[in-house]
């Protein structure tokens, strides 16, 4: 028994069963929401009020009833032809782990600015970093950036939201004498397990960077290193906890880079080139030696010269203090670091930047005394 043009329809079990559209699905259907009631009144009001709700989201948003995680599957290959296969792993982990579990079901046409903003505070309430926040909060709105594109909704839902401010990241650079220890103790060391050090502490490169240097990367003749590969772990496609190691191209544009060589440096890379047994400059065997390894070694270093603990990333730090406090300027210091920006140069390392403009000051005064 049905009420012609309404929707509503008597059931076997002698319940009233109301039918709204929600939207359509992926291959064009409609997609259908339901009331149920005792009686034909009940279900008449309430389907009304859910009626004008989703056909006031239909205009509004589009007919796309997808759901966020069917579209965000759909998203993640079209990713995978455009971007490098270490940032489609960190999208594929980043939204199954923090993004799907939260608005997942949501289809697309529902999602508002209300919808982001109750992401981003139940982020905040699993006390993630404001870093890690904004990092996912770029993807989750590149992802409906592309939805809107491709015409799946009519307005864009990242609009005017709250985000955390990130902390101003702390930098901790190694004392002068700290860093002699390290390279002196590095130097005495095989050059598999010293080496990874000095070239963080002498040319600024990364971790994965340094695993990925291979010797057609090192030009002894002109003493200049090019940074293209990084060697990282990255989760495996669809799983929370397994890794696999990748060597890729280097993470931006910036990244690829020429830094020249200390003479310290090339002295060190000429005498283990002749000895090296493979094409990877930081490894004993034909194969790279991964990140955790080099960590590793590191740390060993590091508690030989009785230094307190630190990140393997803090002699990177060291390195362009060390650029900084020799005057460089700013735009040569974030070309040899691989920073997408001066300005993102400028926001780590401040503290040392001001440090330096003292000392040019000071210099200043003294040199006006002696007039």
């Amino acid at each position: 028994m049905s009420r012609r043009g309404e929707n509503i329809y008597k059931r076997k079990d002698n319940r009233w069963e109301g039918r709204y559209k929600k939207g359509r699905k992926s291959n064009g259907q409609l997609k259908y929401g339901y009331i149920y009631g005792k009686t034909y009144g009940e279900v008449k009001e309430r389907l009304y009020v859910f009626k004008v709700k989703y056909q006031t989201l239909i205009q509004l948003q589009g007919e796309c009833a997808l759901t966020y995680e069917e579209w965000g599957r759909i998203w993640l290959k079209q990713q995978q032809f455009t971007t490098k296969p270490s940032t489609y792993s960190a999208y594929l982990y980043k939204l199954t782990r923090y993004v799907f579990p939260i608005i997942g079901t949501t289809a697309l046409n529902q999602i508002t600015k209300q919808t982001i903003q109750t992401v981003i505070d139940t982020w905040q309430e699993q006390l993630l970093q404001p870093s890690t926040i904004q990092v996912l909060y770029q993807i989750m709105k590149k992802s409906l950036k592309d939805a809107h594109e491709q015409q799946q909704i009519l307005t864009l839902p990242c609009q005017q939201i709250r985000l955390p401010k990130k902390k101003k990241p702390t930098v901790k650079a190694l004392s002068t004498l700290e860093q002699q220890q390290l390279e002196k103790k590095a130097k005495a060391l095989p050059p598999y397990k010293g080496l990874p050090v000095l070239l963080a502490l002498d040319a600024g490169l990364r971790i994965g960077e340094i695993s990925a240097l291979r010797w057609e990367d090192i030009d002894l003749n002109n003493r200049m290193i090019y940074v293209k590969k990084t060697y990282q772990r990255l989760p495996i496609a669809g799983s929370k906890t397994k890794t696999q190691l990748v060597l890729d191209s280097s993470k931006t544009d910036q990244s690829i880079r020429v830094v020249p060589m200390t003479f310290s440096l090339y002295k060190y890379l000429k005498k283990w080139k002749k000895k090296a047994p493979g094409t990877f400059v930081c490894s004993n065997k034909i194969t790279p030696s991964e990140p955790r390894l080099l960590t590793y070694y590191f740390h060993r270093i590091r508690k030989m010269c009785g230094i307190p603990s630190t990140h393997f990333h803090h002699l990177r730090h060291t390195f362009a203090t060390r650029c900084i406090e020799a005057n460089g300027d700013i735009a040569s210091v974030s070309k040899l670091l691989g920073h997408a920006s001066t300005q993102t140069t400028l926001d780590v390392y401040t503290d040392s930047l001001v440090e330096s403009r003292q000392r040019v000051i000071q210099q200043m005064e003294e040199k006006k005394e002696k007039i």
